[in-house]
């Protein structure tokens, strides 16, 4: 493995070039988490990336950026349907300490800002860190009113209705309280349950959750609260982040206060007289945190004194008055005996680790993931090397680094595959994309059983009875093959072809019940059709956007064919789609320049009608099906409300002017969007004229 050279040994040039590296794989890991809930590098991985980012920063202030990570308190909300919601006050981050000279410093650094000698008394608060997903909750007069997530700690999103499935959570505040407050707090999943619904996203066919944090974002983010209710997620209360100033003397009456109102905090937070003691907590929750029924990550010490907090301040992204302590990742060394590559439902070549078995923090490990074909460059992991492990998040098993002093003089670099180890399809890896992918699509068995399974869950065909074993066993007994082969299922049965009601686990009646249920969806939505063929980055609602763009399956197709060629207008129609961008746009094409899915869906629609899309009913709209795009900043409501708001009237919004748009909404600051449309003879209307139109 090749270590990043020395912050100190790097020349000016250097570090601006880095900086610039760390911001956009920052970025990127920041996306994954907060908008995907699946990171893929571990907790530690993610911290020595900001950590790094700061020391550079630190020795060289003169090149920080203006998207540097450090003047980030999170990650803006991306491509979602939830509202966005201000906090009342910033949700600030916490500073991390790695070791115990950290935290010394810590302490030095709040007794000097508060003029205090080492004798003189500091009580600090000392609170597990739960590894869950951070929410504000806005009361008035002692009713939840709202909740919202994190976000980038201006703006979350609006998830108050799945807030108020959680069983933990008062509706009504007990005792007596501020008229207006917010309690902040973390959602999280208890272990035990994690693992439960893991099993049962399995048994489903479901892509399973990495770790606990991951299943609670992902639960708390779901647009049908019954799906929420559906999953035991608890909270933590452990701040108020309004009124300001907080109307208690410490933060040990605060957290008696949330107690008394009807939040649970956590059990293990301590009132700790010095910060000596605080420290003996840290070393004695780490030692009961394998014990714990959730995952901590550490422990947060807190200034007990709200007039000290208040001296004390924050800096740009943080408070003065805080720090989280966090663990050490639990590792172990082993061998690694071989790299597999395995092949997921969207064709991604993932390789996999084959190790000696080893015990860490419990559990014997006898796999680990490495990511993609970069990480095993960058740490240039070869067959037979001595390797360290984590448990990230103490849940995914991960390679660390290699032991370069123990590697075998025969161990050679790991040629990563260029095609399918399971079809032999060519394997490719895009521009600026980590993920090798295989090409094989709908042909390849890898991927079949998985597309098989995604083709008749709930958002696609929801064809009941077909669940992951039953497909898993059809497909191994060679009766289904393709999508269409599920809905000759009945007219083979009847002829003798086979026998379904005969095999085990099956029966006459449950047998019937499939039938009835695949010919209940001969019907289907164009937007259930588009998103049961699993082309990557087509989720449910890119698959509305579609359908409601090209109306009906005839015309989606023929212009998904003519878009392989990229001059023709149909490739500029698709890339003109407000949400559609050229990654998108290109695996679109990719899904259609291959014969054997466009005679998938040649087939299927010899078996099913797919009902053209119909637009809401919006009356005398004045706007209903033209066209729109919106340039420039509006006054009176965000770009994002408008777009809305012109969608709620049956408008299409797109992201760029072509001769098919009707309208280009000018805002002020308008760049080319407003000279191309002059240039096509467009119709420009103002922000005032837009709002007269709509209001027709």
């Amino acid at each position: 493995m090749n270590p990043r050279p020395s912050v100190q040994n790097l020349t000016e040039e250097e570090a601006a070039a880095e900086l610039s590296a760390l911001s956009k794989e920052i970025a990127h890991h920041d996306a994954l988490y907060y908008d995907q809930s699946t990171p893929d590098i571990s907790d530690a991985d993610y911290d020595a990336l900001r950590q790094r980012n700061t020391q550079i920063e630190a020795r060289f202030p003169h090149l920080i950026r203006a998207d540097s990570p450090s003047n980030r308190l999170g990650h803006t909300p991306t491509g979602s349907t939830f509202d966005k919601v201000d906090h009342k006050t910033p949700m600030l981050s916490l500073d991390n300490a790695f070791d115990e000279g950290d935290v010394d410093d810590f302490f030095d650094r709040v007794r000097r800002f508060l003029n205090l000698g080492s004798n003189d008394p500091l009580p600090i608060v000392a609170e597990p860190k739960i590894d869950g997903l951070s929410l504000a909750a806005l009361y008035q007069k002692g009713k939840l009113v709202r909740a919202a997530t994190r976000g980038d700690g201006t703006t979350g999103e609006d998830i108050t209705e799945n807030f108020r499935t959680l069983k933990d959570v008062p509706h009504t505040l007990q005792g007596t309280f501020p008229d207006e407050l917010e309690i902040r707090g973390e959602v999280y999943l208890s272990r035990h349950l994690f693992e439960d619904l893991n099993h049962a996203r399995e048994r489903a066919g479901l892509p399973l959750f990495a770790n606990p944090r991951n299943a609670a974002s992902g639960s708390l983010r779901q647009l049908d609260a019954s799906i929420t209710a559906s999953r035991p997620l608890r909270f933590f209360a452990y701040d108020l982040g309004y009124p300001t100033p907080k109307p208690f003397d410490s933060h040990w009456d605060l957290l008696t206060s949330l107690k008394n109102w009807g939040f649970s905090i956590n059990p293990l937070s301590k009132l700790c007289p010095k910060p000596q003691d605080a420290k003996e907590v840290y070393a004695s929750v780490y030692g009961a945190r394998a014990t714990l029924d959730y995952d901590i990550d550490g422990v947060v010490y807190k200034v007990n004194d709200h007039g000290f907090q208040r001296t004390l301040g924050s800096v740009s992204r943080s408070p003065r008055w805080a720090i989280a302590h966090k663990f050490p990742a639990e590792q172990a060394e082993t061998y690694l005996q071989d790299i597999l590559i395995q092949v997921g439902r969207t064709g991604v070549l993932t390789p996999v680790a084959v190790l000696k078995p080893v015990t860490v923090g419990g559990v014997v490990v006898a796999r680990a993931t490495l990511h993609n074909q970069d990480e095993i460059q960058r740490k240039d992991i070869r067959i037979g090397d001595a390797v360290k492990i984590q448990r990230a998040g103490d849940v995914i098993p991960q390679v660390v680094e290699v032991i370069l002093s123990k590697r075998p003089q025969t161990a050679s670099p790991f040629i990563f595959l260029d095609h399918c180890p399971v079809c032999g399809s060519l394997a490719l890896r895009k521009e600026n994309e980590a993920a090798t992918r295989c090409t094989g699509g709908l042909i390849c068995p890898a991927q079949i059983v998985e597309r098989l399974r995604h083709f008749v869950s709930r958002n696609a065909f929801n064809i009941e009875g077909l669940g992951a074993r039953h497909i898993e066993t059809l497909w191994q007994r060679n009766i289904i093959k393709t999508p269409a082969d599920l809905f000759t299922l009945e007219v083979r049965e009847k002829s003798g072809e086979i026998a379904l009601a005969s095999w085990e686990g099956w029966g006459q009646k449950s047998t019937d019940n499939l039938f009835a249920s695949i010919n209940d969806r001969r019907e289907i939505s164009l937007e259930r059709f588009i998103f049961s063929l699993g082309i990557h980055q087509i989720g449910q609602s890119t698959a509305r956007l579609l359908a409601k763009v090209y109306k009906t399956i005839e015309t989606f197709v023929l212009a998904l064919t003519k878009a392989q060629d990229l001059n023709n207008e149909a490739f500029h129609t698709l890339l003109s789609i407000d949400g559609i961008g050229p990654s998108m746009a290109e695996d679109l094409v990719d899904f259609f320049k291959e014969d054997h899915n466009r005679s998938v869906i040649s087939d299927l629609l010899t078996h099913v009608t797919v009902q053209p899309f119909v637009a809401p009913q919006v009356g005398s709209s004045p706007i209903a099906d033209k066209t729109v795009v919106f340039t420039g900043t509006l006054n009176t409501m965000t770009r994002g409300a408008a777009k809305a708001q012109a969608l709620a009237l049956g408008a299409n919004v797109a992201g760029s002017v072509s001769k098919k748009t009707d309208y280009v909404v000018v805002g002020t600051d308008a760049g080319s969007k407003a000279k191309e449309a002059e240039k096509l003879g467009i119709k420009t209307l103002t922000e005032g004229e837009w709002l007269a139109l709509i209001k027709e």
